[in-house]
């Protein structure tokens, strides 16, 4: 399966909002995803497969020196193909040369995707209970820290 990491650009914004509502029970509209494309401290990449469709995406906001991934979702046909792992990759390369840290809230019963997040580095730093609607279920919080050795 062939796809390359690319910024997020309007044009990718109709097939991603349709990927938060096959992925997510509270998704992310149209709307906010523009929003994005303009916010100085968001960056959205997406995983293009060569025919122009979207495999996967991943949404990080930056404050200071924080890293919050948002969302992370991949087309289910196109799951268990690397994507989710090529696109935390990016965001992982990236902290590790400008951020303390990386977190992100997780579903508790989201078993395949807490185990990707520990290979990556990530460990559990707590629970938010109830964060999730539909259903209701508590977020595991995952964070990998990067630790920069002062000049």
């Amino acid at each position: 399966m062939y796809y390359e990491i690319v910024p997020m650009d309007r044009s990718h914004i109709p097939q991603i909002a349709a990927l938060e509502r096959e992925c997510f029970s509270t998704p992310w509209t149209e709307n906010m995803l523009e929003d994005a494309l303009f916010d100085s401290q968001a960056s959205f990449i997406v995983a293009e497969a060569e025919d122009g469709s979207i495999l996967g995406y991943a949404g990080l906001h930056v404050i200071v020196d924080e890293g919050y991934i948002d969302n992370i979702a991949v087309e289910e046909a196109a799951r268990r193909h690397g994507v989710a792992s090529a696109l935390l990759d990016v965001y992982c390369r990236f902290g590790a040369v400008n951020l303390a840290f990386l977190t992100l809230e997780v579903r508790k019963s989201n078993l395949p995707a807490i185990a990707l997040y520990e290979k990556f580095g990530f460990q559990q730093a707590g629970l938010r209970p109830g964060y999730y609607q539909r259903p209701r279920e508590d977020a595991v919080i995952m964070t990998r820290e990067f630790h920069h050795e002062a000049p």
